[in-house]
C-alpha cells in the first residue's frame, strides 16, 4: 500500500489528538513528535508532486497497454488512485502474458515501467 496524503494528515492528527497517558511522557513523548514531525516532511514532499506522479503514471501505464488517451483526469486522489489501482491491475496481467509467451522485449518494457514508477514515487527521508 502507498499511503496518501489524506491517509498521512489522518494519522498525524488522531496521533496529535489522542491523550497521552502521564507515565509516556518524556522520551516516548519526545520519540511521538519526531514520528509526527518525519510524516509531516513526507507529507509536503507528497503534496508536492503527488498529483503529477499520478498523471504520469496513469498515461505511462496506459501507454504500456497500449491505449490511448480517456479524456480530461479527475484531479482528485481518490480518484487518481482508483484509477491506478486498476491500470496496475491490469499492467500485472498483461506483463504476466508477456512472461507466459517469453516476450524478453515486453518483459523489459514492463520492468523499465515499473522502474520509472517507483523513482517518481520515492521521497527522502529527513535528514538522510
Amino acid at each position: 500500500m502507498t499511503p496518501a496524503l489524506p491517509d498521512v494528515i489522518t494519522g498525524v492528527m488522531l496521533s496529535l489528538t489522542a491523550p497521552t497517558p502521564p507515565e509516556s511522557s518524556g522520551e516516548f513523548a519526545a520519540g511521538k513528535i519526531g514520528m509526527i514531525a518525519m510524516l509531516l516532511a513526507l507529507g509536503a514532499q507528497e503534496a508536492e508532486k503527488g498529483l503529477a506522479v499520478r498523471v504520469w503514471e496513469n498515461t505511462a501505464m496506459r501507454e504500456r497497454l497500449g491505449e490511448g488517451f480517456k479524456g480530461p483526469p479527475d484531479f482528485r486522489l481518490s480518484r487518481l488512485d482508483a484509477v491506478n489501482a486498476e491500470l496496475r491491475r491490469r499492467v500485472i496481467l498483461a506483463h504476466e502474458a508477456a512472461e507466459a509467451r517469453g516476450d524478453v522485449e515486453a518483459d523489459r518494457a514492463f520492468l523499465e515501467l515499473y522502474k520509472g514508477m517507483a523513482d517518481a514515487r520515492r521521497l527522502e527521508l529527513p535528514g538522510g
